[in-house]
């Protein structure tokens, strides 16, 4: 568990570290764009206005050259250009006419023209020092920079070659600057371009002021986008790490349940894919572990069931083979000399062999059964018919043992079954009545049975049927109830209920509640589990039950569809 956690809460998240990456980005972009904008706005706009006097000088000089300087549809391209690139105009002849003007103070133009024309405006240097054109301002003799104390001065010389060249100049009292570009045209005409400067470092802060304001609120603006984005992106990231930490504990439970339509949604497609595989291989995995686990149990209970047959087959072949042998041996030394003795040790002789030999098929069929190929053969037969059949062979019994025999069920009951191995278990269930039979305890109330089959919830399901003041009888009482969809056929006999803790162990091999008792009357302790066996291959019910006066064991099989005696 704390693995688990660890990994849903890690040291560095995946949004912690987005977030923060965007906000450097951010803030590095910002302080980089001021940075840009200090020291590179205002070179790019002198750039960009020399570069848009040069535009209007060569589409002068196109003009001069095809003769078109003074026709009507080049003046109004030209003015729309000058407009655009708001620059003042004005080309003089040799003669020093006015061939085209455009600007708001002409005179101003003109004065402009005829300082550059004949090198009247100073250059300034270091330390505000002025300088004719072309002369160094450490010639100048003292007393000379008050003559060239100009209204106008050159800062700059931005492109100087024939045939023009390219000033910025101030204006002395207004500290204006303005872009000059001036020289000739050709044929004697001169021409002169100029166009104001902003106060471009003015400017430029101001526009870093306004940046700054912007990019405080695209800063809160953008926190919050990042926390967003930051959130779209890592909510499935997370979940899928959830999700491999869950698989890892071999808990396939857990599945994606993006919708981002992403790569991650993709991934988590496939991981919900491979976590359904991985269940489904090692469900399999433990299906086969399990069925080859069961294989070993089968086979270790199988080596036991062995052991535990031969121990007991042993034990139970012990007393008979013992007196056998006793027996023989003492006819051997002559110790029954008379005629009576030597028919009583015959007789035991062979009532052992006989006992030993009923021991042998017994464990044989029950081996048959638990250990050979399992057929049954089903087939449809009357159970009343067979039950009443048997009866009928072995009353003798019943009536040498005192025990009443009672079946009073007439109409045929048709069932699913394998005939002989059902009489089988009517022959172990009666034998085993037949043995323990007794007389039910006097307490309990005189009457005639009750007419229904099934048995009644106060614990006497069965009673003798003895008139009042008749002494109690053994009894041995089989019916057949017929359910929704089976019958159940119950043999009942009065006499002592088996004790609780060993109702769960009467079907078990060689098992003996009473085993002098089961000894007296020759049981083998094997008719019980060869019911089990039986029962169990027709995969149907079968029991005890205990009540006050006696012991009812029975078992279950498929009613038929009809009761009707089956066509031949």
């Amino acid at each position: 568990m704390e693995n688990r956690q660890n990994t849903r809460q890690p040291l560095h998240s995946l949004r912690s570290m987005f977030g923060i990456l965007f906000f450097l980005m951010m803030t590095g972009t910002v302080l980089l764009s001021l940075l840009i904008n200090t020291i590179f706005l205002e070179p790019y706009y002198k750039t960009e206005r020399k570069n848009a006097l040069i535009r209007v000088y060569r589409e002068l000089q196109n003009a001069s050259v095809e003769d078109l300087l003074e026709t009507d549809d080049f003046d109004l391209t030209l003015r729309e250009s000058l407009r655009r690139s708001n620059v003042s105009l004005l080309i003089l002849d040799s003669n020093t006419r006015t061939v085209k003007a455009w600007s708001a103070d002409e005179s101003l133009m003109e004065d402009r023209l005829y300082a550059n024309l004949f090198g009247m405006t100073p250059f300034r240097e270091d330390e505000g020092r002025d300088s004719r054109p072309g002369i160094p301002a450490d010639d100048l003799e003292e007393g000379e920079d008050d003559y060239y104390d100009d209204e106008y001065v050159i800062t700059q010389v931005l492109e100087k070659k024939n045939p023009y060249s390219i000033y910025v100049v101030q204006d002395r009292f207004t500290r204006s600057n303005s872009l000059e570009m001036w020289g000739s045209l050709g044929e004697g005409s001169f021409f002169l371009l100029r166009s104001p400067l902003e106060d471009i470092r003015g400017s430029a802060m101001a526009a870093n002021r306004f940046f700054g304001y912007i990019a405080i609120i695209l800063s809160i603006a953008g926190t919050i986008l990042a926390w967003w984005l930051s959130r779209r992106i890592t909510d499935p990231v997370r979940q899928l790490t959830e999700i491999s930490v869950r698989m890892k504990e071999l808990d396939f439970s857990a599945k994606y349940r993006g919708g981002s339509r992403t790569e991650l949604d993709t991934l988590g497609r496939n991981m919900n894919e491979l976590s359904q595989k991985l269940e489904e291989t090692i469900s399999a995995l433990r299906t086969a572990n399990n069925d080859l686990q069961r294989d070993l149990d089968r086979r270790n209970r199988q080596e036991e069931m062995r052991q535990d047959f031969l121990s007991n087959v042993t034990h139970e072949l012990k007393t008979p083979i013992a007196l056998v042998r006793g027996y023989a041996e003492g006819l051997q030394d002559g110790i029954a000399d008379d005629p009576e003795s030597r028919a009583f040790y015959l007789e035991t002789i062979l009532e052992e062999s006989d006992r030993m030999n009923t021991i042998v098929q017994k464990v044989l069929q029950l081996n048959q059964l638990e250990f050979g190929d399992g057929a049954v053969s089903m087939e449809r037969f009357d159970i009343v018919d067979m039950i009443r059949n048997y009866l009928e062979n072995a009353s003798l019994l019943a009536r040498q043992a005192g025990v009443s025999l009672l079946f009073s069920e007439e109409e045929p009951v048709y069932v699913w079954g394998d005939p002989f191995l059902i009489q089988e278990v009517i022959q172990n269930y009666y034998s085993n009545a037949l043995h323990h039979a007794e007389e039910p305890p006097s307490a309990l109330p005189q009457g005639p049975l009750p007419q229904t089959p099934s048995p009644v919830s106060d614990g006497k399901a069965y009673a003798d049927e003895t008139a009042p003041g008749e002494p109690l009888r053994k009894v041995i009482d089989i019916r057949c109830d017929q359910r929704e969809e089976h019958v159940r056929v119950t043999v009942f006999n009065t006499g002592k209920p088996i004790p609780e803790d060993a109702l769960p162990h009467i079907w078990e091999k060689f098992y003996k509640v009473d085993k002098a008792r089961t000894r007296a009357y020759g049981g083998s302790g094997v008719g019980l589990s060869i019911v089990k066996a039986i029962m169990d291959l027709h995969h149907r019910g079968y029991g005890a039950e205990n009540y006050e006066n006696g012991v009812a064991f029975w078992f279950e099989l498929d009613r038929s569809g009809t009761d009707d005696e089956p066509v031949t």
